[in-house]
């Protein structure tokens, strides 16, 4: 089943739910960046994700170069996905996560896309992604959005170009 999904900018009023579905849904390394905490969902990390995601509140011209997004469906928070500005003039890199319950669904694709068409609202050229070769769910979504796929270094590289036809919704 797709599902039709929307983007909200992370902000005080969604980062209590994204932090609920990734407690519940998701591993910790999957979600945000390591940090010095007891393993799992401890209170350390808890708060260590609280301010992994305010630091981006400031959106592509903050410090952190990034516009973080909950990803919504049904109404509910699913998941997040992110675009990050990279050195490369008009070309942004993209990550994102669903919680276990929304993956299989369609979700990943329809949120990539609407970043897709968020990234080409702020004026970017291209968006650029990095993934492993046995992260079979990832490669599925980058296809199904257009993303041109090279294997390098035990990297998988994707490639979309916002100045062709962007994907439907």
């Amino acid at each position: 089943m797709t599902g039709a999904v929307r983007l909200e900018q992370v902000d005080e009023r969604n980062l209590e739910p994204l932090l609920s579905v990734a407690a519940a849904e998701a591993e910790p390394e999957d979600v945000m960046p390591p940090v010095d905490a007891p393993a799992g969902w401890s209170l350390a990390r808890r708060d260590a994700f609280r301010e992994f995601h305010r630091a981006s509140f400031g959106g592509l011209g903050g410090p952190t170069r990034t516009q973080m997004y909950a990803i919504v469906a049904g109404g509910e928070v699913v998941g997040m996905v992110r675009m990050t500005l990279r050195d490369e003039p008009g070309t942004v890199e993209t990550g994102m996560w669903l919680g276990r319950s929304a993956r299989g669904r369609g979700l990943g694709a329809a949120a990539l896309r609407e970043l897709l068409h968020a990234a080409a609202a702020a004026g970017m050229r291209t968006v650029v992604a990095d993934t492993t070769p046995a992260n079979t769910g990832a490669i599925s979504v980058l296809r199904k959005c257009g993303a041109e796929l090279r294997e390098e270094g035990g990297k998988l590289h994707a490639r979309m170009c916002l100045d062709s036809a962007l994907p439907a919704h």
